[in-house]
């Protein structure tokens, strides 16, 4: 094996993954990356359960899954801080075997970083081009690198999707604008995701006495607050439950971006020699918490099906309906958070209430169908599932308020 090639575009979480599996499958690796170093983007990530198993394959479940801080109960809130629906990281675990696991972004680059060595890594180089029947792509040095498997991990706006697939639509604007921060706390607050009229703010913990926020709020594309991001967030939540507001007072940098996503899925997720993986191939909304989770799922398959699986097109199908279903999902959950009449909120609200009546178990069912995904030839997980490498069971209706930390 070690006289095949790949290049991997993009030094994110999926490219880094593809290029972790690849090698270690016995792939001589190269990663192109336009940033002069590989410092993460982003502040907090969620990793399910089924991104956990994904990184078991290399390795590196456990690593992550001591980082975990997600303990207790959480759930869904009103603003006025009434629970709407609990469960709790005990039944999580119960149920798939884990808890989500909220990270920061940095602490799981670290670890796929570590895997390759720094041969391995082209920095401070932009990708111009790319041939996919050929295996080749051009860089802004003039240089061509030809290679057996070539994986765009590019991002959200990927120049090499459109290269591919020239006359498919761009990712479509969502609806509502996000902002993320970081703050430390001498205690850490219950997990939960409050939800208002078109607003939602998030409140996870992370090791180390820190908590992860983010928000949402319906905005027109491309806006910002010209008096800054924190005076906008005091505007919108000040008046929250404890303890937004705090939180709030005390954040510092705040990354603001509209949300977008991919609403017609893409014929293929390859052409050629060229593989699409993570936001070059599905961009989502964050309101699962899978963007992340899917570009790992697709690092460790795309590595399986090019050593000793059916190729590339063994590729597309094993990843193509699995992620389409999860962005309209997750963009149907995006829908259900913009609800600004009051009735129609009322009416949101009182479903998400009943479901939490059922029982803590509940909320979480309406996750079984992303949660039990198992990464090929692996064991399934403890659970509901369904064959080694599938999704489980037919994805049930209903609204599920999870972390929205893709």
């Amino acid at each position: 094996m070690t006289d095949r090639t790949a290049i991997v575009v993009g030094g994110g979480i999926g490219g880094l993954t593809a290029a972790a599996a690849l090698k270690g499958k016995g792939w001589r690796v190269t990663l192109l990356e336009r940033a002069r170093s590989l410092d993460p983007v982003g502040a907090g990530l969620a990793l399910g359960p089924n991104a956990l198993r994904a990184l078991d394959t290399l390795g590196l479940g456990d690593p992550v899954r001591e980082l975990a801080a997600f303990q207790g109960d959480g759930g869904i809130r009103r603003a006025s801080g009434t629970w709407l629906s609990r469960t709790s990281a005990e039944a999580a675990t119960a149920r798939y075997g884990d808890p989500t696991v909220l990270l920061m972004r940095a602490a799981l680059v670290d670890l796929l970083v570590e895997r390759l060595d720094d041969d391995e890594k082209l920095l401070g180089t932009t990708v111009t081009g790319v041939d996919p029947d050929h295996g080749i792509v051009r860089t802004d040095d003039g240089e061509e690198h030809e290679a057996d498997l070539i994986v765009a991990a590019d991002g959200i706006h990927s120049p090499l999707r459109r290269t591919l697939f020239p006359d498919h639509p761009e990712p479509r604007y969502a609806g509502v604008t996000a902002w993320r921060f970081v703050v430390d706390a001498e205690v850490a607050p219950a997990p939960s995701e409050t939800w208002g009229r078109g607003l939602v703010f998030g409140v996870m913990p992370l090791a180390g006495n820190r908590v992860y926020c983010y928000a949402t709020a319906v905005a027109p594309a491309g806006a910002s607050a010209p008096d800054g991001e924190k005076a906008e967030l005091t505007r919108l939540f000040g008046s929250w439950h404890a303890p937004i507001p705090e939180l709030v007072g005390k954040a510092g940098p705040i990354l603001r971006n509209d949300v977008r996503y991919l609403d017609e899925p893409l014929p293929a997720m390859h052409r050629g020699k060229v593989a699409l993986l993570g936001d070059a191939a599905h961009p989502m909304t964050p309101n699962l918490g899978q963007g992340a989770c899917q570009a790992v799922e697709d690092g460790i398959v795309l590595a399986h099906e090019m050593t000793g699986g059916g190729g590339l097109p063994a590729y597309t199908r094993a990843r193509l309906p699995r992620t389409s279903a999860i962005v309209k999902r997750s963009a149907g959950i995006a829908r259900l958070t913009r609800l600004s009449n009051p009735v129609a909120v009322a009416g949101r609200d009182a479903a998400i209430r009943a479901m939490g009546l059922l029982g803590p178990t509940a909320l979480l069912r309406q996750a079984d169908s992303v949660f039990t995904w198992t990464p090929p030839a692996a064991p399934g997980p403890a659970g509901p599932t369904g064959p080694a490498g599938t999704t489980g069971p037919a994805d049930p209706a209903g609204p599920a308020g999870t972390a929205a930390t893709g």
